[in-house]
């Protein structure tokens, strides 16, 4: 009964989906074949082969992705095939902040990314401009410019993203 009452049980959340080992696309792949609303970013690269030079489309948070609904509906997701389970605090699954997904969908389709190393500590900035506005990530100093690591905490996952200069301003700990 306490299940009942929980937010999200019946509304639809965003929740992070814990995978197998390379298999986010078949998953997202399958999740779509079954209806469920989800998110995989992903970014370019390129390899080098022995024989030519390949550009791969690559999960930005290895063994993760996100998918859109209620808890209710959490027993076709865990049945598909490659998911580990719905990333949460011991057994129960915990809803992202939506508007971190959204701001993530938005900003990733106008810029470029790639993965970085999750950075628990650092001097914290949020973007106030552009198409990552309202994101918040832990300020690097380049040569070519700034370059703003944003993490989602909940996944314990990074990326990293060239900002302009103006578009940041620092967070002050004690506001957070």
């Amino acid at each position: 009964m306490v299940l009942l009452l929980e937010a999200g049980f019946d509304s639809p959340c965003w929740y992070a989906v814990y995978t197998r080992a390379n298999r986010e696309k078949q998953v997202a792949a399958h999740l779509e074949n079954r209806g469920v609303p989800n998110f995989l970013p992903q970014y370019e690269t390129v390899r080098q082969w022995s024989d030519r030079r390949v550009h791969l489309q690559r999960p930005l948070f290895p063994g993760y992705l996100f998918v859109h609904t209620a808890l209710r509906n959490r027993l076709p997701i865990l049945q598909v095939p490659g998911v580990v389970r719905l990333v949460g605090s011991g057994d129960k699954p915990m809803p992202l902040d939506s508007g971190q997904v959204e701001a993530l969908r938005d900003g990733l389709a106008s810029v470029a990314a790639e993965p970085y190393p999750y950075l628990p500590t650092g001097q914290r900035v949020r973007v106030v401009s552009g198409p990552l506005n309202g994101m918040e990530g832990v300020l690097l100093r380049r040569k070519s410019g700034a370059r703003v690591v944003i993490s989602i905490d909940l996944i314990q996952r990074s990326f990293v993203v060239g900002v302009d200069a103006d578009a940041l301003v620092p967070i002050d700990r004690a506001a957070r």
